[in-house]
């Protein structure tokens, strides 16, 4: 079985036993399972779910942390007089390569305020992405490669 189904049904169990049919009951359910599983792991044999889960949780991490800050920009450039709105359009080479990858990657891109994925070449090697606070392309090519496309990969790879 999936380590991640089972991780799944010890969480819905606790959630029963606890009576707590809540979000934050599920997450500490899932925690108590994972630890849980991570303990009995030579049951198992090699498994990949104990080196992806936190990378999984290092990629929500992150995005939520792009999302925040590209929030507080977008808000930012609404309320004030000046705009300090410079925007353009990049191409991104990707090193996404599976059509999962890649539709993970540009959704996450596009979920972000302030960048919206527009268009993938026909060879599947570029992203073509509308950035609303553009100062330098090179810089933000560098940052989105290095930040959300490399922990994409880490998950999914």
């Amino acid at each position: 079985m999936n380590l991640f189904f089972l991780n799944s049904f010890i969480a819905l169990g606790y959630m029963g036993i606890q009576g707590d049919f809540t979000l934050s009951g599920l997450l500490v359910g899932f925690i108590l399972g994972y630890i849980a599983l991570w303990i009995t792991q030579p049951l198992y044999g090699a498994s990949r779910y104990f080196q992806r889960a936190p990378k999984t949780v290092r990629l929500i991490c992150h995005f939520l942390m792009e999302l925040v800050l590209s929030n507080i920009k977008v808000f930012w450039d609404v309320i004030t007089p000046a705009h300090i709105s410079r925007p353009g359009i990049v191409a991104v080479p990707l090193d996404v390569k599976t059509d999962m990858e890649i539709l993970l990657f540009a959704n996450m891109l596009s979920l972000t305020p302030g960048t919206l994925s527009l268009d993938l070449s026909d060879d599947r090697s570029i992203l073509y992405v509308h950035v609303m606070f553009l100062d330098d392309p090179d810089r933000f090519r560098q940052s989105v490669k290095e930040g959300l496309e490399r922990r994409v990969l880490e998950v999914t790879r």
